[in-house]
């Protein structure tokens, strides 16, 4: 009989062995299965450790952290209705002027000088009327003589007023009280209407401008307060909202709201950055948890409870954030265990371990 015929049945039979050895043995199924328990064969699952807050209504003050805007009260840039030649400045720069204070003069000689010539035909028409007005009264002079008189009177004098504004217009005045700016004329200078002669600003109280989106608007009214500070100013100041805007942002959908702040002592300067907290709304009773225990959902967001020493997941509806906690307005009672560590290890039906609770 030729070797190969014994020798190659029991390659076969040796593949044949090793090939159940690896797979249908008794090992191997052990190692397929892992550890079972001895009665039913289930798999074993270790508790997870995990901290557990009890739910609770808590108070919430609603509010958005924004940024604005600081401007002047009033802001004008002074300029002259006439041309001429500067007269005479009644200012120093940087230094406070009340309302109706003489700033500028400009060249108006001439104007005063014909209102002089005026003056002194309105006395002669003056005295004319007077006197046959008396004349009228005996029948001295007929009616259309009288007439004709106080009409020259009622000339001049229109022609006074007219030079008396033109004057005035030679003159420039302060619109407000507040503080004036560096100035950009010089005595003898020429001044046109188009010349700027300085800023004056009024600011106290200072307004800040700021926009908001659109969801906030029903929770904002005239009287809402603001909270806001400065790069410049470790203080921080209150405003009152005063204003806001009828129409919508086109592009962000946003609406602009102004307040005002008291600013006795200037701290508050015209193009300041602010970085404002609006208070929107009061809260007495609702129920705040730690963001990381909320997973956001396709359709919803969940978190997990304890439910008789296992986890629980809950489909719950969420609404307004905070830096570290957002609101629950359903899916939560108090009273309820929530699970606030270990979240990625959960499943439902998962045994936990309560390492810590907190109140």
């Amino acid at each position: 009989m030729k070797p190969k015929y014994i020798i190659y049945p029991l390659l076969i039979l040796l593949i044949g062995y090793l090939i159940y050895n690896k797979f249908y043995s008794a090992s191997a199924k052990e190692k397929k299965i892992g550890p079972a328990s001895a009665k039913g064969g289930k798999k074993l699952n270790k508790p997870v450790p995990v901290n557990v807050m009890l739910v609770k209504d808590t108070a919430f003050s609603n509010a958005i952290d924004i940024t604005g805007t600081v401007n002047a009260n009033e802001q004008v840039d002074l300029r002259s209705e006439t041309a001429g030649n500067v007269t005479g400045i009644y200012f120093k720069e940087g230094s406070h002027v009340q309302k109706g204070q003489l700033l500028v003069t400009v060249y108006n000689k001439d104007q005063v000088a014909s209102l002089k010539s005026i003056q002194v035909q309105i006395k002669l028409a003056e005295q004319t009327e007077y006197r046959n007005r008396i004349l009228l009264q005996k029948e001295a002079v007929s009616k259309e003589e009288y007439d004709t008189s106080l009409s020259s009177l009622n000339v001049f004098r229109s022609q006074a007023d007219l030079i008396r504004a033109q004057i005035a217009k030679t003159e420039v005045r302060a619109p407000f009280s507040g503080i004036i700016g560096l100035r950009n004329i010089s005595p003898g200078g020429y001044l046109s209407p188009t010349s700027s002669i300085a800023t004056l600003v009024n600011m106290d109280p200072a307004k800040i401008t700021f926009s908001v989106p659109e969801k906030y608007l029903p929770l904002i009214k005239n009287g809402s307060k603001i909270h806001f500070n400065l790069e410049s100013s470790r203080d921080n100041f209150v405003g009152t909202v005063y204003a806001i805007e009828p129409n919508l942002d086109l592009t962000s959908r946003s609406i602009t709201i102004r307040a005002k702040a008291p600013n006795p002592k200037g701290l508050l300067r015209a193009g300041s950055f602010a970085k404002i907290n609006l208070a929107l709304e009061q809260i007495p009773k609702t129920i705040l948890v730690p963001t990381e225990c909320v997973i956001p959902d396709i359709k919803s967001s969940k978190v997990f409870v304890v439910s008789n020493g296992v986890a629980a997941s809950r489909n719950v509806k969420t609404d307004v954030r905070t830096a570290t906690k957002i609101q629950i307005v359903d899916g939560l009672n108090p009273g309820d265990s929530l699970i606030v560590s270990g979240i990625i290890q959960l499943r439902p039906k998962v045994p936990l371990k309560i390492v810590k609770i907190i109140k």
